[in-house]
């Protein structure tokens, strides 16, 4: 149980439950309940909006979320046997857990998760969603058997999948949303600041995660040269490599000061974003161009995760902001 708990990355897809929970309660629940409707007969108090997608279908969008991103760690793992042997001197897959077991798991994962996935998107009445579960299964396994060798296309794949949890959420709440109010209310609201609300936390997602997929690129660099893997250091080198991992890093720090600035302007973001994001991508800057062994590009690596955990977190500050009315 313990090696199959390394396999499929558990404390990566406790992070992945730990999001979509916090972008449902944390950030679109209160800035829903900020809202006030006028019933559809123009009688009575006004209604306050509440979540409506139904607490059984939003676990269900988790656990398809879960069961895909499972099976796309035990993929990985199964390809990636030769290299992992040289860049992390011990693998799973093959030593044990037999290759025939893993992809026995890979294909019961994607099969419950892409049949997870088309049922909720049957009950949100758009069937055809249930398509992007089946299209991220194979995005996922397309990756680990080539996408990943070739020079940034796996990088911005990882990158793009992981920016989709959060905007999964919003993206199954609004049929629901827009059937419900539409029904019971004389005007309903323009919704769009929800979406880009959770686009913010989703670019965030997708800028760290294509950092932290180069340094780690950078880490492995011995095993992806060796195996003919045209990552980006074996491409144009590590120095440039860390050039660009510092260039996205700036623009990260850039973007995040400019969306403060233009929409939010409170203190309380002000500190936690300089001292939980901003100083932590610093040191990441520092630790890859000091960096001379693989422990310090993975203390980097280690430290970017930590970055990604602090922007996720950044929901509960959104939430005591909306329920204390502290801007």
């Amino acid at each position: 149980m313990k090696e199959f708990l390394k396999l499929i990355r558990w404390p990566n897809l406790l992070i992945v439950i730990l999001t979509m929970m916090l972008m449902r309660y944390f950030v679109i629940e209160p800035l829903l309940g900020k809202i006030s409707l006028i019933p559809a007969n123009g009688i009575g108090e006004e209604i306050t909006m509440t979540l409506q997608f139904p607490w059984f279908n939003f676990l269900l969008l988790v656990a398809a979320t879960l069961f895909i991103t499972a099976g796309g760690y035990v993929i990985n793992d199964y390809f990636d046997i030769k290299t992992d042997l040289i860049n992390r001197g011990k693998v799973i897959v093959g030593n044990k857990i037999p290759r025939r077991k893993a992809m026995m798991w890979h294909n019961i994962f994607n099969i419950a998760g892409v049949a997870a996935g088309f049922y909720i998107s049957w009950k949100a009445g758009y069937l055809w969603m249930g398509l992007l579960f089946l299209i991220v299964s194979g995005l996922l396994y397309f990756y680990s058997a080539s996408y990943k060798r070739q020079f940034l296309i796996g990088n911005i794949i990882v990158a793009v999948l992981t920016a989709m949890v959060p905007l999964m959420v919003i993206l199954y709440e609004w049929p629901f949303l827009y059937r419900y109010y539409i029904i019971n209310v004389g005007e309903p609201p323009d919704l769009s600041f929800l979406f880009y609300w959770i686009a913010g936390f989703s670019l965030f997602a997708f800028l760290t995660t294509l950092t932290r997929e180069i340094i780690k690129d950078i880490e492995d660099f011995e095993g992806d040269l060796t195996y003919g893997r045209n990552t980006m250091p074996v491409v144009i080198g590590i120095p440039a490599s860390k050039i660009v991992v510092t260039s996205l890093i700036i623009i990260t720090i850039a973007m995040l000061y400019l969306v403060w600035g233009f929409f939010i302007s409170d203190k309380i973001t002000l500190v936690y974003l300089s001292v939980l994001v901003v100083i932590p991508l610093l040191l990441v800057i520092f630790q890859v161009f000091r960096s001379s062994d693989k422990k310090q590009l993975h203390s980097a690596s280690t430290i970017m995760k930590v970055v990604m955990l602090t922007g996720i977190l950044y929901s509960m500050v959104v939430k005591a902001i909306l329920t204390w009315n502290l801007i």
